[in-house]
């Protein structure tokens, strides 16, 4: 077992320092553990809502209302376990020492991108040629 790294509250990855360094990857691997801490729980409230609400109402509209209501908080638990999987897909390349790293490229991924979105694997640049890509290929 590795000795905890050390990181202050306020600490903040830098471009002037060795590029996924231990601090690094702890700053993003607490940061990914927050955001997945955070999803299970809205995810523990929305069963414990749809539990709540299974009753049954008697006018038509109210209940073709909250079956609409219920409908969209399913999709948007669904996007979330989709971006649990992405999380835990993230903190497995932490581990194994692939994190920051373009999967086309190879090349490192700006810190900046990370600290915004830290679940790309993919570099600015891969991604937008990879989105114009799918774009034309939609198109057809």
């Amino acid at each position: 077992m590795k000795a905890e790294t050390f990181l202050s509250d306020d600490y903040t990855p830098a471009e002037d320092e060795p590029f996924m360094n231990e601090r690094q990857l702890e700053y993003f691997r607490r940061k990914l553990h927050t955001w997945k801490a955070d999803l299970m729980g809205d995810s523990k409230n929305t069963i414990e809502g749809l539990q709540d609400s299974a009753r049954s109402v008697p006018d038509i509209a109210d209940r073709a209302s909250e079956e609409t209501d219920r409908a969209l908080e399913l999709r948007t638990r669904d996007r979330q376990r989709k971006l649990v999987a992405k999380i835990d897909a993230a903190l497995r390349r932490i581990e194994n020492g692939e994190y920051g790293y373009c999967e086309v490229t190879g090349e490192p991924i700006s810190l900046k991108r990370l600290d915004a979105r830290p679940i790309a694997t993919m570099s600015l640049e891969a991604q937008e040629r990879h989105e114009r890509r799918e774009k034309v290929h939609r198109d057809d």
